[in-house]
């Protein structure tokens, strides 16, 4: 897999240029992943709703062909883009979806963080409240509030377009978290959102970046 930095860089022209990656390339074209972060955007995926715009004010909205709702995008935030044949890799969307929110996982556990999943809604969570704690998400899910205790820190929206997968990731390193409050993030009235910084994390954007890009390339090589 070949990793591009691109560093900061304005939303639509790198979308236009994953949809123009995904259009050109053939069975023999090496699969990309792309890191970088955006200016202040909010996206809207395919099942976008307006009503979960609460308040964009003067920050852009852009619609897109991924899955999923509306998400913020800003600096101080990994965002990642595998662009992968997921027919050369042997796998279906399913087992894609796993395999990133795994890479995500991993990621925060060289932090000291426990990632988890929700069922239903993907992306990773922490604890807030006891971000290192081990203990899995045990009962039945409070239908009134199945996030309590907890606050989204990496969000994940894709397309795949014949076997082949663009749009990707999300983490929050070190960012202004105020813009999530304009949304109902992913869909979510009173989702809660973190970032490593909140939570005692200290790391910069490149070294989140790489250690994201190494399990990532891990999970994602044949």
């Amino acid at each position: 897999m070949i990793v591009k930095t691109l560093g900061r860089v304005d939303y639509l022209p790198t979308l236009e240029a994953m949809r123009a990656f995904t259009a050109a390339r053939s069975a023999d074209t090496p699969d990309e992943l792309w890191l970088c972060e955006h200016p202040p955007t909010f996206t809207q995926g395919l099942a976008g709703r307006p009503e979960h715009l609460l308040l964009p004010g003067d920050i852009p909205v852009v619609p897109t062909e991924r899955g999923g709702q509306v998400t913020f995008h800003g600096p101080g935030q990994v965002t990642a883009y595998p662009l992968v044949d997921l027919r050369r890799l042997g796998i279906y969307v399913k087992e894609y979806v796993f395999r990133l929110e795994t890479a995500l996982i991993q990621t925060l556990e060289s932090y000291g963080v426990t990632g988890l999943r929700v069922a239903g809604a993907p992306g990773i969570y922490v604890r807030p409240a006891e971000p290192g704690a081990h203990a899995a998400l045990a009962g039945p899910v409070d239908p009134a509030d199945p996030f309590r205790g907890l606050a989204k820190i990496a969000a994940l929206g894709i397309k795949v377009s014949n076997h082949r997968t663009f749009h990707g990731l999300a983490l929050n390193v070190a960012m202004d978290l105020q813009p999530f409050q304009r949304i109902n993030p992913c869909g979510y009235a009173g989702l809660e959102t973190t970032s490593l910084d909140k939570i005692g994390v200290s790391t910069d954007w490149s070294t989140a970046a790489g250690r994201l890009a190494e399990r990532l390339s891990a999970q994602l090589t044949p």
